[in-house]
């Protein structure tokens, strides 16, 4: 089975010149705990509602002055909508991801968490190992 089988392929994302406030309105008015950050549609990083508080909230930073850019992860694991959901399970359990980008062509065009997998029965097992390598912090 293939990544865009189980893609969600309405995925909002902002630019880097977001401000925090944006992005954890956008959060909370969709109920998603990350954001792709893109110019023109290409992923250059990601925010994740534990950025916000770790990254500004946690540290007293002012969270009014702050944007996107300057917190946001630029170093995005990204899948393919063609490649296999084995793979998917296996980056997100590499890099101690839940959600991945889904780019074609450089651009945009889903995101694939791993609640996908789990939801649609997918790879139970995989996903199951996934998660547990995620919320363990392991290391491959």
């Amino acid at each position: 089975m293939k990544v865009r089988d189980v893609m969600t392929q309405q995925v909002d994302w902002v630019a880097p010149t977001a401000s925090i406030a944006e992005i954890a309105r956008l959060m909370k008015n969709k109920d998603v705990g990350s954001i792709p950050i893109c110019e023109d549609k290409k992923v250059i990083g990601m925010i994740t509602d534990r950025d916000i508080v770790l990254k500004v909230i946690a540290d007293g930073l002012n969270w009014e002055s702050k944007t996107a850019k300057d917190i946001m992860n630029s170093q995005v694991i990204t899948v393919t909508a063609d490649q296999d959901v084995h793979e998917a399970a296996h980056l997100m359990s590499e890099y101690q991801i839940r959600r991945l980008p889904v780019v074609e062509q450089g651009k945009l065009v889903g995101i694939v968490a791993l609640g996908d997998l789990a939801i649609e029965k997918i790879h139970i097992n995989e996903a199951g190992d996934a998660l547990s390598d995620i919320s363990q912090g392991a290391r491959h």
